[in-house]
């Protein structure tokens, strides 16, 4: 059979691995340094066929480092990689893929304008015998792929007429083409509904019955716990414990990963708010939210509770003046603020740290230093020219208060982990000391350390006075942070909870339509 598709429909499931299995992939002592930052000492992994590897750990562990190194981006300084007890000596992505190991990271590279077909045999389509690409066989064999893995997705719409959740599916059966016998999936299901997460886990399943190797990175241990056969905790670029995932508790798990035991995730806070800061009367926006009121005032935290596409995202843009707004008003210590820009809400003194930090939050490719002082360049500068030292104090003073793990102020943003970036992008809406700081998702794809700090940086922020407004889709940071909740569901504000009234059970079922419990 010449098809891929032929040989995967051919190819009987490999059977689970199990306690005995040989490891289909093996890391051993595996070193990798950068200036100032040892990212992996002496790491050792292994991946079983037929089962899913659970690799956990704080951000800047060596988690994104190990993928390089397995992916062929990033050669080790030492270690050995085998695969079928084979030495495997990669140099670059290509032979990570003509070796059978494949990725599929959170914004995995994939083309809007080639058809999904096109997308899943980019670099190795079927040619005819004149050596052409065989269109008519590529669409056979992707939508044979797409079907293995339960993707009801025709193999001839564009990539662009698609969900994310479909995007994962077709960068899998681009892997799947490849034949990998390795799948890496990289916090896949991080921007996706319950809905599309449960399709995520079936994909998962039916990938461990053909057999494949999975190394299944997520900082969500309802997931970890869900569909792991095994896990690997990192901790500071080392290895600090591997194991079968029914032979280890939660507990356990984040006593590894922080190196201690974290006992109570949510700062205790004495909640005392002042005077009335902010006031939205009215607001509303053509498409996305209508009469939306609330208040907010000095040392408050007010969370924003709702399902995807409830809204609660565009009124904070419209507020920072990202969108424009078709009525209602926005008043600051009582008196109207017309806002049309970023700019004008920054001189009004409100900041939004937006919740896709790569796109929106911060400029990769620039060190952190001009990360931080981005905003702040007006009062930095003399005569024209920036004051380094200055821009230098500001940057230490905000992104220390944050506990920032970088190797210098110089290094490059796109080179942190995520919960460091997002430390940076929120360092840099505090160097303009704002009045109201909207934090929208602020720990979404960040550890449980990097939670942690954050959650006492948002505490002491209140404490000292600052308005802080949080969107958050995580029930537990919402209860455990917010003073106050407003609800959101289809564009509208559907209840504001606070007290008793506070529970899980009254924000799913407000967020969801229920209204209350009879």
């Amino acid at each position: 059979m010449s098809t891929v598709a032929q040989k995967m429909a051919a190819r009987p499931a490999t059977p689970p691995g199990g306690v005995d299995a040989r490891p289909v992939l093996s890391l051993r002592g595996i070193d990798k340094q950068f200036p100032g930052v040892k990212a992996l000492s002496g790491v050792d992994l292994d991946l079983y066929p037929g089962e899913v590897t659970a690799l956990v750990g704080e951000n800047g562990a060596g988690k994104s480092t190990i993928v390089k190194v397995l992916t062929g981006i990033y050669k080790p300084d030492a270690g050995t990689v085998s695969m079928h007890d084979q030495p495997l000596h990669l140099t670059s992505a290509q032979d990570a893929v003509k070796a059978g190991i494949a990725a599929i990271h959170q914004e995995t590279v994939l083309f809007d304008e080639l058809t999904v077909a096109e997308n899943v045999f980019i670099g190795h389509a079927p040619r005819n015998r004149f050596g052409a690409i065989d269109h008519e066989a590529m669409r056979r064999d992707a939508a044979a792929i797409l079907k293995r893995i339960g993707a009801d997705i025709n193999p001839a719409v564009r990539l662009a007429d698609l969900g994310i959740a479909s995007r994962h599916l077709v960068a899998i059966a681009r892997a799947l083409s490849a034949e990998a016998s390795v799948v890496v999936l990289d916090e896949p299901t991080a921007a996706l509904s319950a809905h599309e997460i449960e399709e995520v886990y079936a994909l998962v399943e039916r990938l461990k019955e053909d057999g494949k190797a999975i190394l299944f990175i997520s900082h969500k241990f309802d997931e970890i716990f869900r569909i792991a056969d095994r896990w690997t905790v990192f901790r500071d670029g080392e290895l600090v414990g591997a194991g079968r995932i029914d032979g280890v508790s939660e507990d356990d798990l984040v006593r590894l990963m922080v190196g201690r035991h974290v006992g109570q995730v949510f700062p205790e806070r004495k909640s005392t708010p002042g005077a009335e800061v902010l006031a939205v009367k009215q607001y509303a926006h053509p498409t996305e939210f209508d009469a939306i009121n609330f208040t907010l005032r000095t040392g408050e935290i007010l969370g924003f509770y709702g399902l995807v596409g409830a809204g609660r995202s565009e009124v904070m843009q419209a507020l920072f003046g990202v969108t424009k707004p078709s009525s209602g008003e926005v008043l600051l210590d009582g008196k109207p603020k017309t806002i049309k820009s970023p700019a004008d809400a920054i001189e009004a003194g409100i900041v939004y740290v937006p919740e896709d930090r790569g796109r929106q939050g911060a400029v990769l490719g620039l060190p952190i230093v001009d990360n931080v002082a981005l905003p702040s360049l007006g009062a930095l500068s003399r005569g024209g020219f920036v004051k380094m030292a200055e821009e230098y104090a500001l940057a230490r003073t905000y992104t220390q208060r944050l506990d920032l793990r970088a190797a210098a102020l110089d290094q490059d943003i796109g080179e942190l982990s995520g919960g460091n970036q997002q430390k940076v992008v929120i360092a840099k809406w505090l160097a303009t000391k704002p009045r109201v700081i909207i934090l929208d998702e602020p720990t979404k794809g960040i550890d449980i350390g990097s939670k942690a700090a954050v959650h006492d940086f948002m505490a002491e922020l209140a404490a000292e006075g600052l308005a802080v407004i949080m969107v958050s889709s995580e029930i537990p940071e919402v209860l455990g942070m917010s003073d106050r909740v407003i609800v959101m569901r289809e564009g509208l504000i559907v209840a504001e909870l606070s007290g008793d009234d506070l529970t899980p059970e009254r924000l799913v079922r407000e967020a969801a339509g229920y209204g209350e419990a009879a």
